[in-house]
């Protein structure tokens, strides 16, 4: 709507309105989110997780697993496709130790953020820079020029997370269905026996 109100006032030319859709970066991005979106509706990650690592309980190696393996899903491809991939894992895990999922969604975003840092093609900033790089020395970054720096705030930022992450906020459900309420270790019943 913005583009289409831009050209309709003048300020965008009507022979480069759309011109910006070839770019690389746009292509580019759109491939990363193809991509995940196939990683994400294959299930084999959940796959794998179940069969390579089916005991693990404690909340530290569960959030420790779930963090590394979407840091490193995440300097490959798109980040939200990272954490979209990891989140039904994140819910069994929440399940199988009774705990709140939300324990373990923000320190796996912060982790898919971190993660992206690792590539070129892990965050559009990312490519972005690249782009521009190229434009201005004749050279863009390689896919691992960002690794060095990219990798040490990922590994940083996880193990702090790892020990850490009782600094991230619980929140509880407040409207749980009928299943969860059922299923809650809090579940109460009240009655009231009036006089006749």
């Amino acid at each position: 709507c913005a583009l289409v109100l831009a050209v309709a006032l003048g300020v965008v030319p009507v022979d480069k309105a759309f011109s910006g859709f070839s770019d690389d970066i746009v292509i580019i991005v759109g491939s990363a989110l193809v991509v995940s979106a196939g990683v994400a509706r294959s299930g084999i990650v959940d796959t794998a997780i179940k069969r390579f690592f089916p005991n693990l309980n404690t909340v530290h190696t569960q959030l420790a697993l779930l963090m590394i393996v979407v840091a490193v899903l995440s300097a490959f491809i798109k980040n939200i496709g990272a954490l979209a991939i990891m989140m039904p894992v994140a819910f069994q895990f929440a399940r199988r130790s009774n705990i709140s999922v939300s324990m373990f969604l923000m320190p796996m975003a912060f982790a898919a953020l971190l993660g992206g840092l690792m590539t070129q093609i892990g965050t559009s900033p990312n490519i972005a820079v690249s782009m521009l790089r190229q434009e201005i020395t004749g050279e863009p970054f390689t896919m691992f020029d960002f690794t060095p720096v990219g990798g040490i705030l990922a590994v940083a930022g996880v193990i702090f997370l790892i020990f850490f992450y009782w600094l991230v906020p619980r929140r509880e459900n407040q409207n749980p269905s009928l299943q969860e309420a059922l299923e809650s270790s809090s579940f109460a019943t009240e009655a009231s026996i009036t006089r006749q």
